[in-house]
Formats: C-alpha cells, structure tokens, sequence
C-alpha cells in the first residue's frame, strides 16, 4: 500500500486486516467456504492421488537400499498418528480454555530421510522426475525392479541433469538429499530466512548451495530464471508444482488408513479438524486437497501463519492471492519460524483452496517458543517453531468468538465430538546445539 489512505480504503472493506497489519494473532473463518467444487478447471482428481502413491511405492525398494532409515518402514515414507502425553490439559491450563473433542498430533516431525513434511512433496517430485528420465531413456520399465535406480549406470545418468529449487529450509533438504542420493547436479536457492545448519548440512550432502540476501519469493524467482538457462536443468517450483502438491496430497490416503487402524471414526457426528503449518502453501494446500477428495464435508482444514508473514491468509481474505504481500502492507516477514517466513502465497493453490479451506489463523512467535519448550520439556520431542504453528490450533479455535457462527454454518450441533489433527511439519533434523538456544528464548 502506498498511503495511509490507501490502508484505510482496505480496513473499510475488510475489517480483520486492521488487526492482521498490527500483527496481532486473528482468526478467520472462510466466508466461501463450501461443499461445491469450483476448481474442476484444475483437472486434479482422486485417481492423480492414487497414482502418486503407486509411484512411491514403486520406489519403495530404491528407498530401502539408498536410506538405511527406510527399512523398518519397508521404503515407505510416512509418519505416525499418536496422542502426546498431557498436551491437551496442559494447553487448556496455559491458555485457560476448554478443548472440546479429542487431540492428536500427526508426527511429520519424524519423516524419514529429511525430517518434515517436504520429505512427501520434495522427494515425490525428485522421484517422479527420476523416473520420466529413466523411461525416456530406455533404462527401466515400470514393472522392473526400481532398486536399480541405485545402481552406478542410473547416476550417471543423472549427472548429466540438473535440479533446482528455491526454499527457506526444509523444501531444500529433501530435494538437496534425494537429488544428490540419485546423481543429479542439485541446487539449492536460499532465503535470507533459511538457517545456517540447514546450508551447512546440504553442502556436506555435494549440493550447491546458492544464497540470497532476499526473502523465499525473490530465491524462487532468481532460481526459476537460471535453471531456464539449462535444457537439462529442471526446476521444483514451489509455488507452481502439480507433482509437488501431489505428492503432500498421498498423506491423506495414508492417514485414512491409520485413523481406521486406530478406530478414530471421520463422519457426520465426528468430524476432523485439521491444523497445518503455511508458509507458499504447497504442502498445506496438497494435503487439504487430499484430505477433503478422502472425506469430504467431514473434514475441515486451517492453515496456521506466522502474526508476521500471514500471506496465504492477506491473499484469501482479499481475493488478491498472489497479486498482494506482507510488505504492501507495511508487515516485515521477520519470525523464527523460517519454514513460513513467506511474503507472497502461491496463486495455484490459493486458487484451489477457495472454497476447500475452511480458515486461516495467526500465532506469535511468543507463543510457538512457550509451545516448543512445552513439549520438549515434558515430552522430549523437538519441533522446530514452523511445526508448533499448528499445535495453537485448537486453543485459537476454542477461544475464538466466531466458532459458533462456522459450526452453524457446517451444521456441526455437537462440536465435543470433534477429532483434532496437529500437523508437526517438522523438527527431528535440527542440531541440538540450535535447538538449546531456542530454549533460551523468552
């Protein structure tokens, strides 16, 4: 925004933007919100999904033999379903509310391989591009043994290919990893945000690590422009990705199963509500796509942004997606939690998350420090700030005046029979010498 008057001209229109541009925690509900699908224009389905986990089971073998770590998985990259210890009451007694219905944490904090929820659409896409290359030229057939893609006649192969990405972090782990695992010349295109260690451990991984002093949009940019430059450089495209936003969508196929392995029932009377952590919103966006194509109306999706880089919530809230940042509006996209620290949203997955998403709220980061020391301290498990974004939650739901107005809106009369899904997008990768100063914090 260029003026004050400017500002003003957008308050009167939307109200809630006077407290988002003092970064103040909000929350909104989806006012278009509903059961109808308006995206068909994006030819995404079901069946994209299902064939994005044929193809991840293909390479479970090459996984297996690449990743030691995979074995007891059996090549498969997933992440358990559980109850933390205590959390429910201790959030109720920190933040003096009543939770209504169950919680439970989906732990992508532990993924193995590159430990977040980038280890689903970052190692797809790879696999996938993987893939395209060998059939093209004649190395594999679909139906062959994909433990060969270990073999020195697929690396080299791939040498003689390039990929790129632009990240803050943990997107850049997981194709920096499983790039140079296959052979490929990898590039990484940081953000002024993205952490030392996580630079540091790429480069001991042979990947080429480019370094920005802008923000995620602008590493993106600059990446996408020289990997243009190279007929044999192929670039992941955060903000643009179908096979990224495919490959985030497979986790609801998986959790379907766990929930009916944990006899969790989804339905009418007991409905999931799912908090993820946004940053672009490929991964988010991918896995509320997937979740509502596996539930449906039973299911509800909130994206969780830091009070100072809300700006999937600015582009839904305004309609403008893309075309708006935090910076038009005078907000520094300065948070510790670096996974999110991102100035302008995807359009390709605003779009889609229209009528999908069913709201967006803000945390400080105040509170992901309070809420990291929390769980570490009485449970031993590490998060990194971007994964406890969704632990808040179900605390910033119940506490919202507004809830009463949604559940009437989704016919939800018995809202104690809600099941709650926290969404730790990751953790288990950060050195213990970073994750002390982060108990420092105040």
């Amino acid at each position: 925004m260029n003026t004050e008057k400017d500002l003003k001209k957008w308050f009167n229109k939307y109200p809630l933007l006077e407290e988002i541009v003092k970064t103040q925690e909000v929350f909104w509900f989806n006012n278009n919100y509903n059961e109808i699908d308006k995206c068909s224009n994006f030819n995404l389905t079901k069946k994209d999904i299902i064939e994005a986990e044929k193809r991840l089971i293909r390479f479970s073998d090459f996984l297996k033999e690449a990743f030691e770590e995979t074995i007891k998985f059996k090549g498969i990259i997933e992440s358990e379903v559980n109850q933390i210890k205590n959390l429910k009451p201790d959030l109720e007694q920190i933040f003096k509310i009543n939770i209504k219905g169950n919680l439970y944490i989906k732990r992508d904090d532990s993924l193995p391989i590159s430990g977040s929820i980038k280890a689903r659409g970052g190692i797809y896409e790879v696999l996938k591009y993987a893939e395209d290359v060998a059939l093209k030229e004649g190395l594999i057939k679909k139906d062959e043994d994909y433990s060969q893609f270990n073999n020195k006649e697929f690396k080299d192969l791939f040498s003689k290919y390039s990929l790129a990405v632009g990240s803050t972090g943990n997107l850049g782990l997981s194709i920096g990893i499983i790039g140079s695992k296959l052979g490929f010349k990898t590039s990484v295109h940081m953000a002024k945000e993205a952490k030392r260690w996580k630079k540091e451990l790429l480069r001991k991984k042979g990947v080429n690590v480019i370094e920005y002093a802008a923000d995620y949009s602008e590493a993106v940019k600059k990446g996408r422009k020289k990997s243009k430059d190279s007929p044999k450089s192929y670039f992941i495209d955060d903000e643009r990705s179908i096979d990224l936003f495919l490959g985030y969508a497979v986790a609801a196929l998986r959790l379907k199963k766990q929930l009916e392995n944990k006899k969790i029932k989804v339905d009418f009377k007991n409905p999931l509500f799912v908090y993820l952590p946004c940053g672009v919103g490929g991964g988010p966006g991918g896995i509320c796509f997937g979740l509502k194509k596996i539930f449906g109306p039973n299911v509800h999706c909130f994206f969780a942004e830091p009070t100072h880089s809300p700006s999937m919530l600015l582009g839904l809230l305004t309609g403008e997606h893309d075309q708006v940042s935090v910076y038009d509006f005078g907000i520094d996209n300065q948070t510790e939690a670096d996974g999110l620290a991102v100035g302008r949203p995807s359009k390709f997955v605003g779009k889609l998350m229209k009528n999908k998403l069913s709201g967006i709220y803000t945390v400080s980061d105040s509170v992901l420090i309070k809420l990291l020391k929390l769980i570490y301290n009485k449970n031993s498990i590490k998060l990194e700030p971007s994964a406890l974004a969704g632990v808040y939650g179900p605390v910033r739901l119940m506490k919202d005046k507004e809830k009463n107005k949604f559940y009437k809106k989704i016919k939800l009369d018995i809202p104690t029979k809600i099941n709650h899904l926290i969404w730790a997008t990751g953790g288990s990768m950060i050195p213990d010498k970073v994750f002390k100063e982060y108990l420092k914090n105040k």
